[in-house]
């Protein structure tokens, strides 16, 4: 009666570890998640707007475990002066974010904040006159503070997703 009861026990022991590595490989993220994250992050328009599309598609882009979550312009104001700065943010927070978690982020973060510039500067586009100069200027401050504070930031109950 004994090696009735041993036999399953071990047959279901070994079959354990196999099933955690067949549930451990089906939640991996796909294997170009780092070319994904590289092609949002750079400083051109068509990246802005495949982040953007892929931002309002987020659970297209599940199987990836993005971080999307953001707290915008951080302590600074999210919409300076009425200029909408708010979705430049945001990508910046993505990127911070990801790759923070990627641990690449010392090696991406001149680039990224260099996004966050070129994103600053399209809003900026959309002005004329004195409008665009302070626009201009805000957005350089903008960029000059993350290019010298910028760090990974702690993820905390206060982070904002939408």
């Amino acid at each position: 009666m004994r090696r009735r009861f041993i036999a399953p026990l071990a047959a279901a022991a070994l079959a354990l570890p196999l099933t955690l590595i067949a549930a451990g490989s089906a939640t991996a993220a796909p294997a170009d998640k780092p070319q994904v994250l590289s092609s949002w992050t750079q400083t051109s328009l068509s990246s802005y707007n495949a982040w953007n599309n892929a931002r309002n598609n987020k659970g297209v882009w599940s199987a990836y475990g993005f971080d999307w979550s953001t707290d915008y312009c951080s302590s600074s104001p999210d919409n300076p002066f009425g200029f909408p700065f708010q979705t430049a943010c945001a990508r910046h927070d993505f990127g911070y974010r990801n790759y923070k978690a990627a641990g690449a982020f010392p090696a991406n973060k001149s680039r990224v904040d260099s996004a966050l510039y070129e994103d600053l500067k399209r809003v900026c586009a959309s002005y004329s006159g004195a409008k665009r100069t302070a626009c201009d200027g805000t957005a350089w401050t903008y960029y000059h503070a993350v290019d010298i504070f910028g760090v990974a930031p702690a993820k905390d109950e206060t982070t904002r997703t939408d």
